[in-house]
C-alpha cells in the first residue's frame, strides 16, 4: 500500500514508525496510508528552512515573483490531476474540488505581485539632510497548520504569499487528505524554488506541538475548528510567536419578507449543501423574518432539494459528496437527531440516504430542519455538513440580534431588494464578513479573509493586503550624511526636526 511521505529540503522523506489510514470517503476503503511526522523528522524541516533562509531573504522579490508565476502556470497545468486527489481522498465533486483550485489560483496571482506589494515608503528631508524610509523584511522561518475541508485552497492562502516575502514556509496539512498537498508543494519546486524554502511535514498533535514549541518558527497560521484555533493561538502566544488562528463558525442568512424567494431559496441550497456542508463559509442557518417568510422559504426549499444529487466525485452531474469520515458522518446525524429530540422539525430528512454503488461511503443527504430555537445544541455547534437550520424571527432587529449573540461571527448574508435595509444590515451586523445577496461573501485574493469574534484569533485576516504584514515585519531607517569636515556637538535633548 502506498505510504504519503513528507517533502524536506526538496526530497520526499517517509517515516513509517506511525502511519495512518487515508480513506475514499465515497467507499469507506482505505485506499493508502500517511506517515506521522516525529518530532526529530519535524526539526529536520526546520532545520533545512533555517538554512535556506539567508539566500532565500535575500533574493530579490522579482525572483521570487518569477517562481510564483511559473507556479502557476504548473497549477494550471496539472488542475484535473489535483482535483482528482482531492475527489479521491476528500470526496469532493470535481466540478467543487476546480473551483476550490481557482480559488487557490488566484492567491498565486496575488503573490506574483510581490515587488509592488512590499515597496515601502519614502520620505526625503524629513529634516536637513535627512531622509527616512520604510520597508518590509521577512520573519524567516512560519508555518501553517491546514484542514482537511479545503486541501488545495488553504495552504494556498498561506505560502505563496510567505515564500514571496522572503521567508522559508513549513506546512503541516490535513493527514485526512495529503496527497494534493503534497502533490502541489512539489510543483513549486519544480517551479524553481530553492530546497529547503518549502517544506511539508504531514503528521498529527506531534507535528503540530513542534512547530508551535520550536524557538526557530517565527510565525503560525492556523485554519480549523475554535478549540483548536484557540489552542493553537495561546500556545504560540505563549512561545513568542506572531499568529494568526482562524476558527468555527455558524453563518446565518437573514431572508426578508420583500426578498426574491426563488432566488433565495437556489442560493441556500448550494451554499448549505455544498461540498457536503463541509465549508467554514457555509450557510447554515436561514432566520427567516415573518412566519409567512418562513413557510414560503421552507415549501420552496423542500421542493428545490428533491432533486439534489449525492455520489462520487468523478460524476460530475452530482451536486455534492460524501463527508470525511464515518466518526464525522456519525456526528453529523447526531445532530440531526438532537434536533428532533429538542422540538425542532425534520422537514428533509438525509439520514438514511443510500448512494448506488457506494453503499459503504460516509454519505449524509441534505438535510433541512424548521422550528429551531437558539438554545438548542444544533444551533449552538458548527455541524459542518449538509444540515440548514430555519429560524423564525419577527422583526430584522430580532434576527440581527440572533445573529450578533452567537459566539462565531464569520460570514453571513441578507437576501433583501431594501437598499435601506442591506445598508444598515451591513454597518451594524457583528460579523466579519457580509454578503446582501450573495450568500458566500469570501473575500477576492486581493481583499483578505476573516471573522469575528470565535471565528478569529489574532489581529489580522489571511491571504490579501493583511497576508503581506502577517508574514513580514517593518522596518524603519532615518538617514543622514553630515557635509565633509562638519562636527556636531553632544545633544540630550529628543531629537526633533528643526
Amino acid at each position: 500500500m502506498i505510504t504519503v511521505g513528507h517533502l524536506i529540503n526538496g526530497q520526499i522523506v517517509t517515516d513509517t514508525e506511525r502511519t495512518q489510514d487515508v480513506f475514499n470517503p465515497a467507499t469507506g476503503e482505505v485506499t493508502k496510508q500517511v506517515a506521522l511526522a516525529s518530532k526529530l523528522t519535524v526539526e529536520k524541516a526546520i532545520a533545512a528552512a533555517e538554512a535556506a533562509f539567508p539566500e532565500w531573504r535575500n533574493t530579490p522579490p522579482i525572483k521570487r515573483a518569477r517562481v510564483m508565476f511559473r507556479f502557476k502556470e504548473l497549477l494550471e497545468q496539472n488542475a484535473e490531476r489535483i482535483c482528482q486527489m482531492i475527489g479521491e481522498e476528500h470526496g469532493k465533486i470535481v466540478h467543487d474540488a476546480m473551483g476550490e483550485l481557482q480559488r487557490g489560483i488566484e492567491n498565486v496571482e496575488y503573490a506574483c505581485g510581490v515587488p509592488e506589494l512590499l515597496k515601502g515608503e519614502h520620505s526625503k528631508n524629513v529634516g536637513p539632510n535627512i531622509d527616512s524610509w520604510s520597508e518590509f523584511q521577512p520573519l524567516g522561518v512560519v508555518a501553517g497548520i491546514t484542514p482537511f475541508n479545503f486541501p488545495a485552497m488553504v495552504p494556498l492562502w498561506m505560502f505563496p504569499m510567505a515564500i514571496a516575502c522572503g521567508n522559508c514556509f513549513i506546512l503541516k496539512p490535513s493527514e485526512r487528505d495529503p496527497s494534493s498537498t503534497l502533490f502541489i508543494a512539489q510543483l513549486l519546486q519544480e517551479a524553481g524554488l530553492p530546497n529547503g524554502v518549502m517544506s511539508v511535514v504531514n503528521g498529527d498533535k506531534e507535528a503540530v506541538d513542534t512547530l508551535l514549541h520550536d524557538h526557530r518558527v517565527q510565525a503560525v497560521s492556523f485554519v480549523g475548528s475554535t478549540p483548536i484555533a484557540e489552542y493553537i493561538y495561546r500556545t504560540a502566544a505563549a512561545n513568542g510567536k506572531r499568529c494568526q488562528a482562524l476558527g468555527g463558525a455558524k453563518n446565518h442568512a437573514i431572508v426578508m419578507p420583500d426578498a426574491d424567494i426563488d432566488n433565495a431559496v437556489n442560493q441556500l441550497v448550494g451554499a448549505a449543501f455544498g461540498s457536503s456542508g463541509e465549508r467554514c463559509m457555509a450557510l447554515s442557518v436561514a432566520v427567516t423574518v415573518g412566519d409567512a417568510t418562513a413557510d414560503a422559504l421552507i415549501s420552496k426549499m423542500r421542493e428545490a432539494m428533491t432533486s439534489l444529487k449525492v455520489g462520487a466525485y468523478q460524476d460530475k452531474s452530482n451536486d455534492f459528496g460524501p463527508l470525511i469520515t464515518r466518526q464525522h458522518q456519525q456526528k453529523v446525524i447526531g445532530y440531526i437527531d438532537s434536533a428532533e429530540e429538542e422540538g425542532a422539525e425534520v422537514v428533509v430528512d438525509g439520514r438514511s440516504i443510500q448512494v448506488s454503488a457506494c453503499e459503504s461511503g460516509f454519505f449524509v443527504g441534505g438535510t433541512l430542519i424548521d422550528q429551531v430555537k437558539p438554545g438548542m445544541r444544533c444551533y449552538k455547534e458548527e455541524i459542518f455538513g449538509p444540515v440548514l437550520l430555519i429560524v423564525r424571527a419577527q422583526s430584522m432587529q430580532e434576527a440581527m440580534q440572533l445573529i450578533d449573540a452567537h459566539e462565531y461571527g464569520n460570514g453571513t448574508c441578507i437576501f433583501t431588494r431594501d437598499g435601506e435595509a442591506a445598508r444598515y444590515f451591513s454597518d451594524n451586523i457583528k460579523v466579519g464578513m457580509v454578503g446582501v445577496n450573495v450568500p458566500l461573501p469570501v473575500p477576492v485574493a486581493y481583499h483578505s479573509f476573516g471573522g469575528w469574534k470565535r471565528s478569529l484569533f489574532g489581529d489580522l485576516h489571511a491571504y490579501g493586503p493583511d497576508a503581506v504584514r502577517f508574514y513580514s515585519r517593518r522596518k524603519t531607517v532615518t538617514q543622514r550624511w553630515p557635509s565633509s569636515g562638519v562636527r556636531e556637538g553632544v545633544e540630550f535633548s529628543m531629537p526633533t526636526m528643526k
